[in-house]
């Protein structure tokens, strides 16, 4: 199965946008690990409705005009991982939630590492919040992003 794909500006670089025939399924970032998220083969699609959507959504983001987003979404990942990004979709704008915290929220304490893992597998950047994610001690760890962009992100919440 081919992905529809398109590129938008943001404040964080450049990002990617990609969905199939009924979802997004990805935002990406503009230096992205190859690795980091497996898909099929992408088709630029700028009229894709899925991502004109998702590209007005995350706009109105940026501008401090959206604090979440109404958009269909199909994470692709094991079971554990989609437990993990489902728990992201649940962290409150402008709060952050430690890998702790989701690791409680998923039912299993002791996996730590291992939220740690999916959230950095997260396909749907910004969307699905990983950026709120953040160590036990508050500071700000591992994001594909890089850790200024998370810090730019958490600032434009922080600022709403």
């Amino acid at each position: 199965m081919k992905l529809a794909f398109m590129e938008m500006a943001s404040p964080v670089g450049s990002l990617k946008l990609v969905a199939n025939d009924t979802a997004l399924v990805a935002v990406l970032w503009e230096n992205e690990n190859p690795k980091r998220v497996r898909l099929a083969e992408l088709i630029e699609q700028t009229y894709h409705p899925i991502l004109l959507e998702t590209q007005k959504q995350l706009t109105e983001y940026f501008a401090g005009k959206r604090q979440q987003f109404d958009l269909p979404l199909d994470f692709e990942g094991t079971e554990f991982q989609k437990k993990v990004w489902q728990a992201l979709l649940t962290i409150p704008f402008g709060e952050t939630r430690s890998y702790r915290d989701i690791a409680e929220q998923v039912g299993n304490v002791k996996a730590v590492r291992a939220v740690g893992a999916a959230n950095g597998k997260n396909p749907i950047s910004i969307i699905a919040p990983c950026h709120r994610v953040v160590g036990a001690n508050g500071k700000l760890v591992g994001f594909a992003g890089g850790l200024e962009n998370k810090e730019i992100l958490l600032k434009i919440e922080k600022n709403q």
